[in-house]
């Protein structure tokens, strides 16, 4: 039985398909993606539903588009280290905002400016794994050669992980779930805390592998 998720990719194929037909680079993809990510996000700066609903909805487009740059790319061979590097700098941005927005609007609506805070710390903690994974694809060892630190295999960090995952991949399901649920603000104070963690957790298990494997560490 095929595994039905990332749900996003149920979408993405069938347009995906369409888009291998035109004269559109996947550069060109993200970049439209990016535009509808930042004008999703930037709706959510306001309290009212029907503003909300019409975010989450742009923000399902970005996403879809989001995973048919790679699509795209893989079916014309146009795969390239900048096309990676700008997708990932995308999904940074969209969700940056996304928070801010979010924590924006909910203090808003409830006059406790603790939930613009909130989110401002969301949105640090997505950049601050924004840079960890740009540092961790760039990290060489002493051998000079490039190497991925990956978190310890626990029940924490699978957790940690299917969280940031389904983030990353089905998101915009998450929000517009809540936001017709009118249970949005959830999000806030479990990526103030989930981002946190993760970052937290990447950089003590990065520090320990490298002890572990330094030769100028072993020499000591």
């Amino acid at each position: 039985m095929k595994n039905p998720f990332p749900l996003i990719r149920h979408f993405s194929r069938p347009i995906s398909a369409i888009l291998i037909k035109l004269p559109i680079t996947p550069n060109q993809i993200t970049t439209t993606g990016l535009l509808l990510g930042v004008t999703g996000s930037i709706c959510f700066l306001s309290s009212k539903a029907e503003y909300q609903i019409i975010g989450s909805l742009i923000l399902l487009t970005s996403y879809i588009l989001d995973n048919c740059d790679g699509e795209v790319a893989r079916y014309k061979n146009l795969t390239s280290t900048f096309g990676e590097k700008f997708d990932t700098f995308v999904d940074w941005i969209v969700h940056a905002l996304f928070f801010t927005a979010l924590g924006y609007g909910t203090a808003q609506e409830t006059g406790n400016n603790t939930w613009l805070w909130i989110g401002l710390v969301g949105s640090m903690g997505a950049t601050i794994n924004y840079l960890i994974v740009i540092f961790l694809k760039s990290y060489k060892n002493d051998n000079g050669q490039s190497q991925e630190v990956k978190l310890p295999i626990t029940l924490t960090t699978r957790i940690i992980f299917i969280f940031r995952e389904t983030f990353r991949s089905d998101f915009c399901f998450i929000v517009l779930i809540l936001v017709l649920t009118n249970f949005l603000w959830i999000l806030l104070p479990a990526a103030a805390i989930g981002a946190q963690v993760y970052w937290i957790m990447a950089i003590i298990t990065h520090q320990k592998k490298y002890d572990v494997e330094s030769p100028k560490k072993r020499t000591r």
